[in-house]
This record gives structure tokens, C-alpha cells and sequence, in this order.
């Protein structure tokens, strides 16, 4: 008999290179732990990582995207986190057409000292993925 391998969700995680991955390193400073299955990928700006961006990790079998910006008030491009907000609602809508969970992609204001809210939402998007399940399109892309 064999053991049926438990699900480990491919997660891509989105942080601008000033607040977002500042809560990172924070948390690398701080040897705090997220799970070893989330990807992180600095960008300058999330108000600048184009639509198709957040969803190609998806369409190439992704399981999740997180996304994580400064706080309001905070944006070193003073509305890069309002247009990423934006830009994530709409890509949710387009998921939605396609027939794809919107809630497999989420938006996170994260301070450049918030270690803690960086592990704790790399680890709470974790475990709702597994909630979830595989990404449809990579089961049909298997096939």
C-alpha cells in the first residue's frame, strides 16, 4: 500500500523592495520561520508588477500569490500600494471569469519592522491554499 503524499502548495510571494521585503528581513533578523514552500520575489514597487505578473505563477501552476505592500500613508511612490490594491482586485474579477478561486491570490500591507505579520501571512496563506487544494490548471495541465 502506498501513502498518499501530503499536498505542499507552490506559493509565490510578491514584496516591494522597500516595506515588503524589509518585513522579511526583519523576520530573517529575528530567525523567524515561514513555511520552506513560499517563494518570495522582491519587486521595486507592487504598484508596478503588472497584472499579468501576478497571474502567470498561476496560469504555470502556482497554487497561490501573495502580495505584499506598505501601509497606507507609507508608499515610497506615494500611491504604488492604492494601484496594486487595485490591480489585485481586478485580477481576482478576471480569475473569477476563468473559473479559478479569486481567494488564491491575496494583497498584504506589510511595514518593513513587521517580521512577525510576514511570517504569520506567508503561513496563514499557506495553510488556506491547502484548504483549498491544487491549482485547477496544473491538474489539467498534467493530463
Amino acid at each position: 500500500m502506498s501513502e498518499e503524499k501530503a499536498f505542499v502548495p507552490n506559493i509565490v510571494y510578491f514584496m516591494c523592495s522597500w516595506c515588503g521585503s524589509g518585513g522579511a528581513e526583519t523576520a530573517a533578523a529575528h530567525h523567524l520561520h515561514y513555511p520552506e514552500n513560499v517563494l518570495p520575489s522582491r519587486v521595486n514597487c507592487t504598484g508596478a508588477l503588472p497584472a499579468v505578473h501576478i497571474m502567470r505563477p498561476l496560469i504555470e501552476g502556482a497554487d497561490g500569490v501573495v502580495i505584499s505592500g506598505c501601509h497606507p500613508g507609507d508608499c515610497h511612490y506615494d500611491d504604488g500600494n492604492f494601484r496594486a490594491r487595485r490591480r489585485v482586485a481586478l485580477v481576482k474579477s478576471l480569475l473569477d471569469t476563468l473559473g479559478l478561486e479569486p481567494e488564491r491570490v491575496w494583497f498584504r500591507y506589510v511595514a518593513h519592522g513587521e517580521g512577525r505579520r510576514f511570517v504569520d501571512t506567508a503561513a496563514e496563506f499557506n495553510e488556506h491554499i491547502k484548504h483549498l487544494g491544487p491549482n485547477p490548471l496544473k491538474t489539467r495541465s498534467d493530463t
